[in-house]
């Protein structure tokens, strides 16, 4: 019976971590939806557009949140958990002035629909990742790959403007197929990662930076799927 008391506590430890991490993912989604409502309610939407598009404001706010998650994921070890907190939750209001442009010429319907299917995907793909015997990490190069291939895309369509219709479906689907492999990619890594560092401090860090990745995959999914549901109306 004595050994079988640290296999409960372990189990009992990565899933109090994981609790953890969803409730700090799904803070932040609430925040990022929170802050796009509020774009869309008070009118300052308006400052995101300009007769050509998108405005100089857009861009300055979505590549200053990358910016934000590429430092925030490289300083989570070196900062403390609730410093790593409020860079989750900034981050997490960038994104949704970022979304809001795509949800201001998506109908409702259209909204419900990708946030239901990103959710539901998400869901299979996190407990796929956790569940399974296999070995995913030989995944990681590519998918690393295919991140960097999107946002090149995003940064060339900045300067060449829409690429068509068929492009953009095919664009869609593989950020969709990308982010959902993430998911299931990042919940693994991050169940192995909570048995591989040490004290209760690093857990916390490694809890946050996991929020913030099953945040990325999330909203990032449903933006791929709501661009593909919106390019076939």
């Amino acid at each position: 019976m004595a050994a079988k008391k640290p296999v409960s506590k372990a189990i009992g430890g990565i899933e109090l971590y994981l609790k953890k991490i969803f409730r700090l993912m799904t803070g932040a989604v609430g925040i990022t939806a929170l802050t796009t409502f509020i774009m869309l309610i008070s009118g300052a939407w308006t400052a995101l557009i300009s007769k050509g598009g998108l405005s100089v404001t857009y861009y300055i706010i979505a590549f200053g949140g990358l910016g934000l998650s590429l430092w925030a994921q490289a300083r989570a070890f070196s900062m403390k958990p609730s410093t790593a907190k409020i860079l989750l939750f900034l981050y997490s209001v960038l994104m949704g002035v970022a979304l809001t442009p795509m949800i201001l010429v998506s109908s409702p319907l259209t909204i419900l629909i990708a946030l239901i299917l990103a959710a539901v995907m998400f869901a299979c793909m996190a407990l796929f990742g956790y569940k399974t015997a296999k070995d995913l990490s030989f995944l990681g190069i590519f998918l690393f790959l295919g991140m960097i291939g999107l946002l090149l895309v995003g940064i060339v369509s900045i300067f060449t403007g829409p690429m068509g219709v068929v492009f953009n479906q095919i664009v869609c689907l593989i950020g969709v197929l990308v982010f959902a492999l993430f998911a299931a990619y990042d919940m693994q890594t991050l169940k192995n990662a909570y048995y591989a560092v040490g004290n209760g401090e690093q857990k916390d860090q490694l809890a946050v930076l996991g929020a913030l990745h099953m945040y990325i995959s999330f909203v990032a999914m449903f933006e791929y799927i709501l661009g593909l549901l919106n390019s076939r109306d």
